[in-house]
């Protein structure tokens, strides 16, 4: 397992956003990699094998849950931590996203303060 956090989502402003807010992390030794959508996601995942996933639920190609689906169902990426971030925040959404198999669940907007403290919790950094 890489020390790695991939970011997915098929927004480049979103995607430049959690970049921007993650890029300290770099000094710790923890490389961004990002996708635009499902299935360049879950090729990323299979071939850097990831920390953390910082998931988008709606996106081109494969959907944030299938992505999460298809990640749980490969006993070899079962330390992939998921955390989906999407503007889909009603609690049936949620409730869809963790049955999945995502460990966490944020919606957009978001704070970049917030999320570098979550991030460094998942990576035991803080």
């Amino acid at each position: 397992m890489e020390n790695t956090v991939l970011i997915v989502d098929d927004e480049p402003h979103i995607r430049m956003l959690l970049e921007e807010s993650l890029v300290d992390l770099e000094d710790q030794g923890i490389s961004l990699l990002s996708a635009c959508n499902g299935r360049e996601a879950l090729q990323l995942i299979e071939a850097h094998r990831p920390r953390l996933v910082l998931l988008d639920v709606m996106m081109p190609e494969l959907s944030g849950y299938e992505v999460c689906q298809q990640v749980r169902a490969n006993p070899a990426l079962a330390q992939v931590y998921i955390l989906m971030l999407t503007a889909k925040g009603q609690e049936a959404d949620r409730q869809r996203g963790l049955e999945a198999g995502a460990d966490d669940y944020a919606t957009k907007p978001f704070d970049p303060d917030d999320m570098l403290a979550r991030v460094q919790r998942v990576l035991a950094l803080s």
